[in-house]
Formats: structure tokens, sequence, C-alpha cells
């Protein structure tokens, strides 16, 4: 608690102060259960995990490359930059969200959702998510609207997707369905806030699919 306080009023020494204080800890913690179960099989196949994990957290470094460890329970959880100044970062899983733009009774519908582990960079799925909401609506996409996170994507037919701010190839009906791109925003706000999809209380990856899909099944009902 103190570290985080001290990073946020900037205060970096005494922030690297205290992490070097729980590393050293933590060090003695790791090494004293290992003197106490060496030469115990039984004991050293119990404790290989969390003892893994917990060499782990206490070796990573801030920005080092390759996989990092978050959470001790939910090893899954990932770091996704938002871009936002208020919210930089969050910890968990992406989620790819589908629906309608026209205007529609009750709002927007809940089209296709599901989870995409291993953090990937958005333009890369929107090929996949375009192809498996037309097989799920049996019905072909005319036009999709996304967000700039989405640019150099690798969709099949590049002319039917407009990213926002898009001025070429921008007129008429088109230029009214770009505008209404934002109204998903407060979809994916009730699905976190009412939906449990801003926390999964569900194990692992797949307890991380489910959530997303029992989140938009609700929305559909709601």
């Amino acid at each position: 608690m103190m570290g985080g306080r001290y990073a946020h009023a900037k205060q970096f020494r005494r922030h690297h102060r205290q992490l070097r204080l729980l590393r050293s800890r933590l060090g003695r913690i790791i090494r004293d259960i290992r003197r106490k179960i060496e030469g115990q099989p039984a004991l050293e196949e119990a404790f290989a995990l969390p003892l893994g994990r917990a060499s782990q957290i206490r070796s990573q470094q801030q920005r080092q490359r390759g996989w990092k460890l978050y959470s001790f329970h939910a090893p899954e959880v990932e770091c996704i930059g938002k871009g936002k100044a208020s919210t930089p970062y969050e910890f968990g899983v992406k989620a790819s969200i589908v629906t309608n733009n026209r205007r529609a009774p009750g709002g927007p519908f809940v089209l296709h959702a599901r989870s995409l582990p291993d953090n990937p960079y958005d333009g890369h799925t929107l090929r996949n998510v375009i192809d498996r909401t037309e097989t799920l609506t049996g019905r072909p996409i005319e036009r999709a609207y996304v967000d700039k996170g989405y640019r150099g994507h690798d969709a099949e037919s590049p002319r039917r997707v407009f990213i926002s701010g898009q001025k070429r190839g921008v007129f008429g009906s088109i230029k009214r369905e770009l505008r209404r791109r934002s109204a998903i925003e407060p979809i994916i706000g009730h699905m976190k806030a009412e939906g449990h999809l801003g926390r999964c209380y569900l194990k692992g990856r797949a307890g991380d699919a489910a959530n997303v899909v029992l989140s938009a099944a609700r929305r559909r009902s709601g």
C-alpha cells in the first residue's frame, strides 16, 4: 500500500525502497519454506507450484519482456493498455463485443461476444470476429464500424470496415452510422457494471470465456 502511494505521489526512491523491502521479505519466506520441506517429496511436490509463482513474482521487473505474472491466484490475467489518462491499464483478459448499428427497441443487441486470451492486437482479430458473427446470425455484415484500435486490421473486405475518425469514403448514411459507433460504449459499461464482465469469478481461461458469453446472454435477455 505504501509503495502504491509513493508511486502515485511520484516519490520513486521511496517507492523502490518499499519494493526492495517486500522482495527481501518474500525471499526469506521462500528460502525458509524450502529449508523446512527439504527431503520430503510429498511436501516438495505440494509446494512446487506456489513457490514457483512466488519466485516469478520476486524476480520479475517492471519493464521486462515476455510473460509476467500479475495475479498469484489467476495467472492468466494480462496487462491491457487502455490509452486513457484516467485508466492507462487494465488487468484481465480482452473481450470482443459486436452489436447492431441500426437503432432498435431496447437498445443495441449483442450479436457476438468472446474472450481473446494472450492479449492479441485488435486489428488481427477482426476477420475472425466478422466470420463468427456472420455464422452465428446467418446474415452477411454489410458494413462494420470499429474504433481506432483496429487500424491495420486483417478483414477480408477492408472497404466494408470504417474506423472511428475516418474521413475517406465517409458520406451519407455511412457518416451517420459511423457516429453511432460510440453507442456500443454504454453497452460495454452496463455489461461490466451489471453483467459481471468487469470482474470474473470463474476460474481459468475457460471461466473467462464462459463469463463473456454469460454476460452477453444476460444483456440479450435483459
